[in-house]
């Protein structure tokens, strides 16, 4: 049985006065700090910048994540810029 996630491939953002985000879509969890949060999504690499960043609820199996802090960016990249691809991981 294939997951209703990947079928439907649905991706949402909702940010409630920049302290609370709640994403949909999510695959994986790259990194995070109190600063920024790197999010592997199903429409690219997510990047939330902001202070006190805390990931409250975490279920990648329903790819929901549920962020609360001082929210101040998010941005979209297609390759998480920390890794560099894996010809740079390699030579580092």
């Amino acid at each position: 049985m294939r997951n209703m996630r990947a079928e439907t491939n649905v991706h949402n953002l909702i940010m409630e006065g920049r302290k609370k985000l709640s994403v949909s879509g999510v695959d994986d969890v790259e990194s995070f700090n109190e600063t920024e949060i790197v999010l592997h999504t199903n429409m690219g690499v997510l990047i939330i910048e902001g202070e006190k960043l805390h990931i409250n609820k975490l279920t990648i199996d329903n790819g929901e994540v549920l962020i609360d802090g001082e929210l101040s960016g998010v941005r979209y990249t297609y390759e998480s810029e920390n890794s560099g691809g894996f010809l740079k991981r390699l030579f580092k």
